[in-house]
């Protein structure tokens, strides 16, 4: 029991010490920014609002399908994409190349009840609005989908060409 106690006070007075030691970030250049810049993809990166090129509606339904399923970019342009769900089921949009995009449809095959959340993909539950926005900073053909299990079997998929300058 001695023991037990005896642990648990060094473990109590040690914690204040790791904290000195880690000291402050004065360390750090001058330069640093404390904001992380955004994760580039091959298909972009994440959009920041004030500099959105261009809006775009996208309309998704329960036919499985995205309206419209074609779009045009520029490489270099920021879109925002207004997302409606007009159906009865929920769906998302997801963008990204074909690989990526069918590597996420199989994990969510496997993990229906997933969470996750990142800049290129907006879930939008039935009857409601989503947006993303994104900067599409190199050029090349990309796709967007439904990763919803069964959504992207049926076809809910469409394509993205970012034209280069």
């Amino acid at each position: 029991m001695k023991r037990l106690v005896f642990v648990g006070v060094l473990a109590a007075l040690s914690c204040p010490l790791a904290a000195v030691a880690h000291g402050t970030n004065k360390h750090a250049p001058a330069t640093a920014d404390s904001a992380l810049a955004p994760e580039q993809h091959p298909w972009g990166i994440a959009g920041a609002a004030k500099t959105v090129d261009r809006e775009v509606d996208i309309t998704m339904s329960d036919t499985m399908r995205f309206t419209p399923d074609r779009l045009s970019v520029r490489e270099g342009e920021t879109v925002r994409f207004r997302i409606a769900n007009a159906g009865k089921l929920m769906h998302e949009m997801v963008i990204g190349t074909p690989g990526a995009l069918a590597e996420h449809a199989a994990l969510m095959k496997r993990f229906p009840n997933m969470e996750h959340d990142s800049p290129y993909m907006a879930h939008v539950p039935a009857g409601t609005d989503g947006t993303i926005t994104w900067t599409f900073n190199r050029a090349g053909e990309f796709e967007f989908a439904c990763l919803i299990p069964g959504h992207f079997e049926a076809g809910m998929i469409g394509a993205i060409v970012v034209e280069a300058r």
